[in-house]
């Protein structure tokens, strides 16, 4: 075994997932959706246990079908796959090679350097601006190797998203011969009217693609189901990099069932979205740096007292996500799980008061 080599594109290589959750704890540190599947999809996955001995469709033909006419595209402008995490992979896989650059925002989604490396591609990440994606900078960094630029709206793990006129006049001048992935896996929660759905920017701009997912709003993370919407071209290069069989009968089955469950799935977003703006409300009063937020989660820049906000929250049973030196996203949880959350933190902040500490909201 020890003659054995990886690829050398592998070698600086990190996971960026090697969190095992303590089940002691309350769990908001992934963005998981606070709430199961809606009814109607449990009884469908329930029925389908009886077929597990069976291959699913690998081309989810009825699948795409369905998530082209819900969406008013074309079904050759659909692409699935094992969650946007999967699909993303694959897009990876399509457009780069060897030599070639990403453009990212940085501090964003944890796995794109590494799926960036793992395509044998160059990470260019860029920093952001006021926690958004600084589309300018990003923009100055595409060059003659740039093959693809990532725009997460809205960002996680800060939050807020770029608005329509910043992020089009950004899109009318990235080269055509670069493409532009739009993540949106958190689209469902965003609020603000200024924040664009990315499907109405694609019609004229053939090197865009947007990138979403069934795992967030519609609590299918498990079930790993995400869709890419973009022009036939870069579809049909998407698709040559899909492993087969790996969206399962499962993740159709419950996609199908979800799309036709819209008025419950409005109600469950709506309730996510009023706890997120309580929490955010809170977490300011408390005196916290909390920004906008158009995610199922919120971001608290704490800078270097990250990793001891994030220990003190356990000591409360409270997971959330450490950024270190950077800051710290929670989860918006349960009513219950929340108050527990913010709980915690107004303790955290009183005792720092009380001994004189720094206060990152000052």
């Amino acid at each position: 075994m020890s003659g054995l080599r990886s690829r050398a594109t592998l070698h600086d290589v990190v996971p960026a997932f090697v969190r095992t959750p303590d089940p002691s704890l309350i769990q908001l540190a992934a963005n998981e959706a606070a709430y199961g599947p809606l009814p109607s999809v449990v009884e469908v996955l329930a029925r389908e246990i009886e077929h597990v001995n069976r291959y699913p469709d690998d081309g989810a033909v009825e699948l795409r079908h369905t998530i082209a006419d819900w969406l008013g595209v074309e079904c050759a402008e659909v692409a699935l796959g094992a969650g946007s995490l999967g699909l993303l992979e694959q897009v990876m896989l399509a457009l780069c090679d060897q030599g070639s650059e990403v453009v990212y925002p940085w501090r964003s989604f944890d796995v794109y350097p590494q799926l960036i490396r793992v395509a044998g591609a160059t990470p260019r990440p860029v920093p952001l601006r006021e926690e958004r994606n600084d589309l300018d900078a990003m923009l100055a960094s595409i060059n003659e190797r740039t093959r693809v630029v990532i725009v997460c709206n809205p960002n996680n793990p800060t939050g807020p998203g770029v608005g329509r006129l910043e992020l089009t006049s950004f899109l009318d001048r990235v080269p055509g011969t670069v493409a532009v992935l739009l993540d949106e896996a958190y689209f469902e929660y965003v609020r603000d009217p200024d924040v664009p759905d990315g499907l109405t920017l694609l019609r004229d701009r053939p090197n865009v693609a947007v990138l979403r997912t069934f795992s967030k709003a519609y609590g299918l993370a498990a079930l790993r189901m995400g869709y890419l919407v973009a022009r036939q071209p870069i579809v049909e290069a998407v698709d040559k990099t899909h492993v087969t069989y790996s969206v399962s009968r499962f993740a159709q089955a419950a996609a199908l069932a979800s799309i036709s469950a819209q008025d419950e799935l409005r109600e469950r977003v709506e309730a996510t979205v009023r706890e997120r703006n309580r929490v955010r409300d809170a977490l300011l009063s408390q005196g916290w740096e909390v920004p906008p937020s158009e995610g199922n989660f919120v971001w608290l820049r704490l800078g270097a007292a990250s990793g001891g906000f994030g220990k003190d929250l356990e000591r409360f049973g409270v997971a959330v996500k450490v950024v270190p030196d950077e800051g710290v996203r929670a989860t918006i949880g349960t009513r219950e799980e929340n108050d527990v959350l913010l709980e915690a933190a107004g303790a955290v902040r009183e005792d720092l008061v009380s001994a004189g500490g720094h206060l990152p909201a000052d």
